[in-house]
């Protein structure tokens, strides 16, 4: 490929079916369209290595089998944590897992570095992260109220997350 445009292009031109396809797989629509979401992500960074090197052969095949490959991943997860019956004579031997008064305070602690971290950014970035990770809205449904493509959510959800994972470290470190 030749540019990040030619890369998008290809992204939106197929993103549909990329979704319909994923669903299928997963059962899920919002959670193909993350997936699909992730497997853009992962097609532009490739396509950004391809530069340096080879170019990558057929593009939109290639698009395909990551999100064949996500969405594989994702069911399997998925299937893993599907709940086990437990058998209720169980109950009385199982530990009580809430945490200390010390690991409360620690977790109220990272809780108010992340708080303040967010704060810090663009309202449309802290709008975004609180929609999608918070509220649990799909990208679509976010990228719709924020009159931006689900793409740019994405990406404005990701520096949330590595802005509050940067203050989290610069406080332990």
């Amino acid at each position: 490929m030749h540019s990040g445009k030619a890369t998008l292009s290809i992204y939106l031109a197929h993103r549909q079916a990329l979704v319909n396809y994923a669903s299928g797989i997963i059962g899920n629509r919002t959670q193909a369209e993350d997936v699909v979401q992730e497997a853009y992500i992962r097609f532009s960074a490739a396509d950004e290595e391809s530069r340096q090197g080879a170019p990558i052969d057929r593009p939109v095949n290639y698009l395909y089998r990551i999100v064949r490959n996500l969405a594989l991943d994702w069911a399997r997860r998925a299937s893993r944590e599907t709940p086990v019956a437990v058998d209720t004579s169980d109950l009385v031997t199982i530990t009580n897992d809430a945490p200390s008064a010390e690991e409360a305070l620690l977790y109220r602690d990272e809780l108010r570095v992340v708080a303040q971290a967010l704060s810090e950014l663009p309202e449309r970035t802290r709008l975004a992260f609180n929609m999608v990770r918070l509220e649990g809205r799909s990208l679509q449904e976010a990228a719709d109220r924020l009159g931006v493509s689900a793409v740019r959510v994405h990406q404005l959800v990701k520096e949330a997350v590595l802005h509050g994972a940067r203050k989290l470290d610069e406080r332990k470190g």
